[in-house]
């Protein structure tokens, strides 16, 4: 997974007195987790994993930071505006971090309470609807603040490493590159920002159920769960009016339960990773604000 805000090529043994002029090992294994990260395609199926493999990466770099030479060296070598830029990025990325956590959790309670809805109200068509109004405007309210942080990400790029000097700050903008990546592409999945229109999925999802194929067939074009769920509640509201018995609220109950296994996995990772930039940050603050 290439990224845009730094070289493939990594620039951790440049001179620089902020690392010793061997590399250390820690060093090494941060190249080698990059590289890890940058070949993983960006799919459905790879975000939790990359989630997981930032978190590998951030304690790696957190390592690295308590190492009292590296503290020494970054001192006394950053000036005031790299100082500035490097604290910038950190509350950047924790605040798309939190965002993201933020949504997850919001969607797993919606999906739990509409799932109950489904088992306790079982042909009761209205309350049914409004429970399924209430995930949809939730759904849309959460999409709001996804935007909003894909946006800050899209517009405040990291900054390149191509002409830093300092090897310390070198590795800190490479990782936070990788980074930008991977939440641009978990708010992506998020939101369902991909090339179909929704009308599109919508009318796909409804042929999929049809044809009593949705798990596979939605997998083989890469509808995700949340897409997917999106637009069968939104299908399952249509088809009220028009007493249409194909989409089978069973069909939607057994999405939600798929749905709620994602969000919570995703959560997971997303409060592990969290717990870790804020390390990053509460580290680079000890030794960068004095």
């Amino acid at each position: 997974m290439a990224t845009s805000s730094s070289s493939p090529k990594s620039h951790f043994h440049a001179r620089s007195n902020s690392l010793p002029s061997r590399p250390h090992p820690l060093a090494s294994q941060i190249d080698e987790c990059l590289s890890r990260l940058r070949a993983t395609e960006t799919t459905s199926s790879s975000i939790c994993n990359n989630i997981i493999g930032l978190s590998d990466l951030y304690d790696l770099l957190n390592n690295l930071l308590l190492l009292p030479h590296t503290q020494q060296a970054l001192a006394q070598e950053c000036n005031k505006k790299q100082v500035d830029d490097v604290l910038d990025r950190s509350l950047r990325l924790m605040d798309v971090c939190g965002t993201a956590k933020d949504a997850l959790t919001q969607m797993k309670e919606d999906t739990q309470v509409l799932e109950s809805t489904l088992r306790r109200r079982r042909g009761d068509e209205s309350g049914v609807s409004n429970e399924v109004g209430a995930y949809l405007r939730s759904r849309k309210k959460a999409n709001k603040a996804i935007h909003k942080s894909l946006r800050v990400l899209k517009t405040s790029p990291c900054s390149s490493s191509e002409n830093e000097t300092i090897a310390m700050i070198i590795i800190l903008r490479e990782v936070e590159g990788v980074t930008y990546t991977i939440f641009e592409s978990l708010l992506s999945y998020l939101s369902g920002t991909k090339g179909q229109s929704y009308q599109s999925r919508w009318s796909l999802v409804s042929k999929l159920i049809h044809a009593k194929r949705v798990t596979c067939e939605a997998e083989a074009i890469e509808i995700n769960e949340f897409e997917k769920v999106d637009a069968a509640l939104c299908l399952l509201i249509g088809n009220k009016s028009r007493k249409s018995t194909f989409l089978n609220p069973e069909d939607v109950h057994n999405m939600l339960g798929e749905l709620e296994s994602c969000t919570q996995d995703l959560e997971g990772g997303l409060e592990s990773l969290q717990r870790r930039l804020i390390k990053t940050r509460v580290s680079l603050l000890n030794f960068l604000s004095h």
